[in-house]
């Protein structure tokens, strides 16, 4: 789409009570973005949750205004953008209800990358914490794996630096506009990040970092994400917020526990106990729960040790290698193997290096067949 017909969808985000949610119901409503500019308020009154009174004439030019001279800015300033009914607009995002309408963005990075993983945490980063990030990102390097996180103070910052240091792409979303860096001690930093990723918000130029708007930016670090990992944090802050967010999304969440002693452990420790995370003791787990480990068999191998299996266990491994994930009932369900037969199939599978356990009794390949189909 050339940037002019970005107008009215971005007019109609200008509107004050218009958030994505209805901005996105409007269009879907009427067709397209230009058709709220155009149509009568008495049909626009019919459309449920909406106000007409928001659609005077007056507010609809203002709108217009705004919208063309933010464009001009995004053009001048060569920015990227991501309208949410784009091809390049993040696949991810797209499955949340509260997506933003627009992203804006620069520098060098897949919108849409194969794997994607939010890292988060306290401002106030202790040397336990700037070791778990540490090892977790050497671990990730090579995974095809694109790093999220907030360009903030602390496990962010710490972050994105080391992702910088081992050439892993690294998107930073913000809560401001693309004209400034906040905090600014980080804006050499931010430049890098050009380099092998860059930096996505949802603010037009111009918009201040404001305290308000760095909860909705945890909303987009969690909705960007596969899985978001928590390395350090108190029982209040924006991680634990991005934790709700991503519990919302059905996204997996993972915690590193810590002392009981410790203030930036509690948050950790507590969405744990809470089943909101879960626990995460190293690296490896990640990859290992997420199928993202590295290949060790060819696929003449894979069909070798798959012929070994009884007609029960071939049919457990073709669900798995369709599926990626599955729950014990899902498996009884589809494959009609009664439950007491299939726990002890299961466990044999396991102890056999066929399958892996993962939590709440779910299921998946294990690195012997390392199938990801």
């Amino acid at each position: 789409m050339k940037t002019a017909d970005y107008r009215f969808p971005l007019a109609l985000t200008f509107i004050d009570g218009i958030g994505s949610i209805k901005a996105k119901n409007l269009i879907a409503y009427l067709g397209s973005a230009q058709a709220v500019f155009e149509e009568r308020k008495a049909v626009l009154s019919k459309i449920p949750g909406i106000r007409n009174t928001r659609f005077s004439k007056k507010n609809l030019q203002n709108a217009l205004a705004k919208a063309e001279i933010t464009l001009e800015q995004i053009t001048k300033e060569n920015h990227r953008i991501f309208y949410y009914l784009d091809d390049n607009y993040p696949r991810r995002l797209k499955q949340t209800e509260d997506g933003p309408v627009f992203l804006f963005g620069k520098g060098n990075f897949d919108s849409n990358p194969p794997r994607t993983v939010a890292v988060v945490g306290t401002r106030n980063a202790t040397s336990y914490g700037k070791q778990i990030c540490s090892n977790l990102i050497t671990t990730l390097q090579n995974k095809q794996i694109t790093v999220i996180s907030g360009l903030a103070h602390g496990i962010d910052g710490i972050t994105h630096q080391l992702c910088v240091k081992e050439n892993i792409p690294t998107i930073g979303v913000l809560g401001h506009g693309l004209d400034r860096i906040y905090p600014a001690a980080h804006k050499r930093l931010a430049e890098k990040m050009l380099e092998n990723g860059g930096l996505l918000t949802e603010y037009i130029p111009g918009t201040i970092p404001d305290s308000v708007n760095f909860p909705m930016r945890n909303r987009i670090v969690a909705g960007l994400a596969d899985a978001v990992i928590i390395v350090e944090s108190d029982t209040k802050g924006g991680s634990l917020i991005t934790c709700e967010f991503a519990n919302d999304y059905n996204k997996d969440v993972f915690a590193f526990p810590g002392s009981v002693y410790s203030q930036y452990s509690r948050g950790c420790n507590r969405i744990i106990a809470e089943s909101k995370a879960h626990l995460l003791t190293s690296p490896e787990q990640l990859l290992t729960y997420m199928g993202w480990t590295p290949e060790k068999n060819e696929t003449g191998e894979q069909l070798a040790l798959s012929e070994a299996l009884d007609h029960n266990e071939q049919l457990i491994f073709e669900l798995l290698r369709e599926k990626e994930k599955l729950s014990l009932d899902a498996i009884s369900v589809i494959s009609q193997i009664p439950r007491a037969q299939l726990s002890s199939l299961l466990l044999k599978m396991e102890l056999s290096g066929f399958l892996q356990a993962l939590p709440g009794k779910r299921y998946q390949l294990g690195e012997k067949l390392l199938v990801r189909c």
